[in-house]
């Protein structure tokens, strides 16, 4: 069986990618063929979210192993090791895809179509309409923290020294309670 799945971003009017893949297929290959479609490199922890049709997060589905010693009885999928047929039943099946872990940045994945009989090596990309969004947010820089001066946190100042770095004084250093031994290791 295939799946034809239709997925779209909030951030882009005009973008729609769809592909078609074979039942048998981890969501793995589906992120590869995500990220292709996209032009994007495998270089994030993207992850997939079964959705009810209200787009309600449910299951998650990781690109790694992210369990957290003593919850290993937890349900956790990872995605390759983990088929498309094992979340997948019906046409409309809704996912989210985050392609952006840091800003939380989501596609919206909707099964259109379930095509009984037939096989596939490997994804194929069906229909693709629009520039994809950019893959990672810039940071903004003009929000981190400066010396009072307008000058970035990290920049040196007239002096040369890095912030904080000339406000320091032996003198202030309050020693009792430390121990020192004689060993020579600190």
């Amino acid at each position: 069986m295939l799946y034809r799945i239709k997925f779209i971003s909030d951030e882009v009017d005009g973008f729609l990618r769809e592909i078609k893949i074979d039942s048998e297929a981890t969501f793995l290959d589906l992120n590869k063929a995500i990220l292709d479609s996209c032009g994007y490199p495998d270089d994030q922890m993207t992850s997939f979210y079964v959705c009810d049709d209200e787009w309600e997060r449910g299951q998650q589905i990781t690109r790694e192993d992210v369990s957290e010693p003593g919850h290993e009885d937890e349900d956790l999928y990872v995605m390759a090791n983990t088929r498309l047929s094992e979340f997948i039943e019906d046409e409309e099946q809704k996912f989210e895809y985050v392609f952006d872990p840091f800003s939380e940045r989501v596609f919206y994945l909707d099964v259109k179509e379930l095509i009984p009989g037939e096989n596939l090596d490997a994804p194929v990309l069906l229909r693709s309409k629009g520039e994809a969004p950019q893959q990672v947010e810039e940071l903004d820089l003009s929000i981190m923290p400066t010396t009072g001066k307008g000058s970035n946190f990290f920049d040196e100042d007239e002096a040369g020294e890095f912030y904080g770095d000339g406000d320091f004084n032996t003198d202030d250093l309050d020693l009792e309670g430390f121990e020192f031994s004689d060993g020579g290791d600190y």
